[in-house]
């Protein structure tokens, strides 16, 4: 079982940063894949980034590539997200999932466990 709480979200204006933080609960949490989703008003969740256990592949969104950068600490169970250059149309809730196999992937049906979510709110 691994649990997932994000943090670092926030209102910033367009051309800004944030830096999100997803802190899992765990003994196991190097054996995992994490990715980074985002849900908008309306919209289906969608793929942002993945990394895989041991941090050496990630993926990106093709909206958010050269612009965002996912890492992680498997000393501290953490993953990150750093997201520069920001734009209104990234305005969502951000979720951090967990994916068992350890592969990071860009497909949410792999993934096992997710938190509750943090707001990114980017005026225009």
């Amino acid at each position: 079982q691994v649990q997932l709480v994000e943090s670092g979200g926030g209102l910033v204006q367009a051309g800004g940063s944030l830096r999100l933080s997803c802190a899992a609960s765990g003994r196991t949490f190097e054996s995992y894949g994490m990715g980074w989703f985002r849900q908008a008003p309306g919209k289906e969740r969608e793929f942002v980034a993945a990394i895989d256990r041991r941090g050496r592949t990630t993926y990106y969104a093709d909206s958010v590539k050269g612009r965002y950068t996912i890492s992680r600490d498997n000393a501290k169970n953490m993953v990150y997200l750093q997201m520069n250059s920001l734009k209104p149309e990234d305005t969502a809730v951000y979720y951090c999932a967990a994916d068992r196999w350890g592969l990071g992937t860009q497909d949410k049906e792999k993934y096992d466990y997710w938190g509750q979510g943090t707001q990114v709110t980017v005026s225009s």
